[in-house]
């Protein structure tokens, strides 16, 4: 019987980021879609594109200093995703007016609205745990948020 992964989302090691200093939201945005470019061969000026234009639609500062930008683009299969770690908390016009620090970015298929709505909904429940929010915080590096993270997505998202 052939293994098959039953993740919804899968976080590499590669694609947290800590320790940045970023100055403002369009700064946050340029590194983000860097990343994007970077870490899964993404085009990074679509990237930065889509997802300026998410953000444009509404502020996607999901509260208590988080921010989740995502959109949805051609040429992946399956949700990827960046988790950054800001040194100082930037303005980032959230719902809740609360500058943001941790960024849950990510991006999904273009033609299935669905796993992007399931996976949005799996990132926006594992950050809503106010105790996993308080260690990614208070982690002093890559690894470790990688590891905390990497224990919640184990869990197949329903």
């Amino acid at each position: 019987m052939m293994y098959q992964d039953t993740r919804l989302l899968v976080l590499d090691r590669e694609a947290v980021v800590t320790g940045l200093a970023i100055a403002n939201k369009k700064q946050l945005f340029d590194i983000i879609a860097e990343q994007f470019a970077h870490i899964y061969g993404l085009d990074r000026q679509q990237c930065l594109d889509l997802l300026s234009a998410r953000e444009d639609m509404g502020s996607t500062g999901f509260g208590r200093g988080i921010a989740i930008p995502h959109a949805r683009i051609e040429g992946i299969t399956r949700p990827v995703a960046l988790f950054l770690q800001l040194d100082q908390s930037i303005d980032y016009m959230a719902v809740d007016s609360e500058p943001v620090d941790l960024v849950w970015a990510m991006l999904s298929p273009a033609n299935q609205g669905a796993l992007h709505l399931r996976a949005l909904a799996h990132v926006s429940r594992l950050l809503r745990d106010e105790a996993l929010v308080s260690q990614l915080r208070g982690a002093d590096d890559g690894n470790a948020i990688h590891a905390l993270l990497g224990e919640k997505l184990q869990r197949k998202a329903a």
